[in-house]
């Protein structure tokens, strides 16, 4: 006999991963809470690009067009790459996933967290701010997760699903022997106005750096610098739009322009880029991680939220496909490690290419690129899509079944 079916899911973290998957879940007809240590919602308010996989998934989610709406789509996919002194190196076209879908779209983290909490009120979840875990006894399959929230209530669910981030709290409890890496680079971000004429990504590759600019929104675009921080040295945020000034002083071309803008009046963000690389599982008893808690990703292919998505609508499908049965967990592992896994160790190379600390180096760098670029790029979609197709789970196909 099947033990009982999954029907009451609990979600901690109400970030890209944890709203998209209360979402799909909520669809399924599964009673969903969804808690975030927040007492309001706050978001990072820089920006970030969603390649058409993470696109397609945001359609499987219900919430393209509203996407769309508030972000900028490029729809010949178009990236201009550059030396640091803004001469041209090549031009690349990343590919979209089917008609309908843009190649690329940027857009500001707090619009995408502004339309999934929208659809989430839709659909009448319970979300709970301000709240966490103190104690977890969730490690007996056979029986339901008892939970005890940080205001003292007491609860028992189906299933607890770890979306709380990098810094997971949940992930500490279950498997404390993992911690993010720090890959020694650090990102800077900065929100600008957009001048009309820019409407394609650029990104810059200089010694050492790489910063790339790329269209938010119909009137804002944003600039993203990564360089080597060895020792992961602690910057005052005070600071940060001076540093940043000076981490990229080298910079000339369509950088320079925003470069000179920033200032304390700016949106600088500055972040320590860490990942998470852990093996198989990613469960243990009811709990299952997801997300940046599972598979959390450098910066440098963009597709950290895209696979936060994915993992949301890969979810809902194996649920139904598994009859709502906690086997789902580790056929969730099985069909998603080697999608994140692949995507980690391109973005991690890709991370060390723009690393180059000498000139030469650099110059052979870029013309490997003026050689190879497109094609790489072509063979890391073609090979993400073919693995995105492992078992048969793909983020187009899914059911609509509910209990």
């Amino acid at each position: 006999m099947n033990p009982q079916p999954i029907k009451k899911v609990l979600i901690v973290g109400a970030g890209i991963a944890g709203c998209s998957t209360a979402i799909t879940l909520a669809e399924l007809g599964l009673s969903v809470t969804l808690i975030e240590k927040q007492d309001q919602w706050r978001f990072q308010s820089s920006g970030i690009f969603v390649y058409s996989n993470g696109l397609r998934a945001l359609q499987q989610v219900g919430v393209l067009p509203q996407i769309l709406e508030a972000g900028f789509a490029l729809p010949d996919g178009k990236n201009i790459y550059l030396d640091h002194s803004g001469a041209l190196i090549t031009n690349v076209f990343y590919p979209s996933v089917s008609p309908g879908i843009p190649p690329i779209l940027g857009i500001k983290r707090s619009e995408i967290h502004r339309i999934l909490a929208g659809k989430l009120a839709t659909l009448g979840v319970n979300i709970k701010l301000a709240t966490t875990v103190t104690r977890l006894n969730a490690f007996d399959p056979s029986a339901p997760a008892n939970v005890v929230f940080n205001d003292g209530n007491e609860e028992t669910f189906d299933l607890i699903i770890a979306a709380d981030g990098i810094r997971s709290q949940i992930r500490q409890l279950i498997f404390p022997e993992i911690s993010p890496r720090n890959t020694h680079f650090g990102v800077w971000r900065s929100v600008h106005a957009r001048p009309a004429h820019l409407r394609d990504k650029y990104m810059q590759m200089g010694i050492g750096k790489r910063l790339g600019i790329m269209p938010i929104s119909d009137d804002k675009l944003y600039i993203f610098g990564t360089v080597p921080e060895p020792g992961n040295p602690w910057f005052d945020p005070q600071d940060w739009p001076r540093i940043m000034r000076e981490k990229f002083a080298e910079f000339q071309g369509p950088a320079r322009t925003f470069l000179n803008e920033v200032s304390e009046h700016s949106e600088v963000l500055y972040t320590v880029v860490e990942e998470v690389a852990a093996d198989l599982p990613w469960h243990k008893g009811r709990v299952l991680l997801l997300g940046d808690a599972a598979h959390a990703s450098t910066p440098f292919m963009g597709q950290g939220g895209a696979m936060a998505i994915e993992d949301a609508v890969v979810l809902k499908t194996l649920l139904q496909r598994h009859q709502f049965q906690t086997s789902v967990l580790e056929a969730f592992g099985t069909a998603r490690y080697p999608v994140c896994r692949f995507v980690q160790d391109a973005s991690r190379k890709v991370g060390e290419a723009g690393a180059i600390e000498d000139a030469a180096s650099c110059l052979a760098r870029n013309h490997n690129m003026q050689q190879k670029a497109q094609l790489q790029v072509d063979q890391f979609y073609q090979q993400l899509e073919t693995l995105n197709s492992f078992k048969g789970v793909t983020p187009n196909h899914h059911q609509e079944t509910k209990q």
